[in-house]
């Protein structure tokens, strides 16, 4: 096995030496979670995601994208997956992608304290070394708004064949209402079917490139 992986002691955290990185899909989840009638989380993923992530000599001057095939959501339920792909939910037909795309980069704990995030001022998620907040802009069916995401590198590593792969995961929050995603049910004893917030979860390993 290659032990050599490109690695650097930067702010007390063991990050890549710069390079780029492109997404394995086959060890990459990007998922979400909901609630329905507001008290049973939903698990879902997206199957298929391509992407790369841009390593900089000064790791806050990195950067990131994707693009996930929509029509490769999975819920584990067949009809509740029908109806996600669909005009109620995320119209795979006319949008067959969402992408995200970084705009910034914030090391655990430096970077301002406070931020806004579709348009109000919200308090910085604070973390520690090997821990950063990235800002960028996430695309659903033609729609563009702004995301934070806490994202922590989890390590680099050599692999069997001489490559060299590096793991993170990332959390985050949207508002599924903001991207056109309005469906939903009142329930009798208030409140909604479905929830209006969506936490996103992702797990990621990319192989170095360059």
């Amino acid at each position: 096995m290659n032990d050599s992986a490109g690695v650097r002691l930067w702010n007390g955290a063991m990050l890549p030496t710069p390079g780029v990185f492109q997404i394995d899909p086959a060890h990459t989840t990007a998922g979400f979670v909901a609630r329905h009638l507001m008290v049973t989380q939903v698990r879902g993923r997206f199957e298929n995601v391509e992407g790369t992530v841009h390593i900089a000599e000064d790791p806050l001057d990195s950067s990131a994208n994707a693009v996930i095939d929509t029509t490769s959501i999975t819920t584990g339920a067949a009809e509740r997956d029908a109806h996600l792909r669909s005009a109620d939910f995320l119209d795979v037909e006319t949008f067959p992608k969402m992408s995200f795309i970084s705009r910034q980069v914030h090391g655990g704990a430096s970077g301002p304290k406070w931020t806004v995030v579709n348009g109000q001022m919200q308090r910085r998620r604070r973390g520690g070394a090997g821990k950063f907040v990235v800002v960028g802009e996430l695309t659903i069916k033609g729609v563009t708004r702004p995301i934070e995401l806490d994202v922590s590198l989890d390590g680099v590593k050599g692999d069997p064949w001489g490559g060299e792969r590096l793991a993170l995961s990332a959390t985050g929050e949207i508002d599924r209402e903001a991207y056109g995603m309005t469906w939903n049910v009142a329930l009798e004893a208030g409140g909604w079917l479905v929830s209006q917030k969506v936490q996103i979860e992702i797990r990621a390993q990319a192989i170095r490139m360059t």
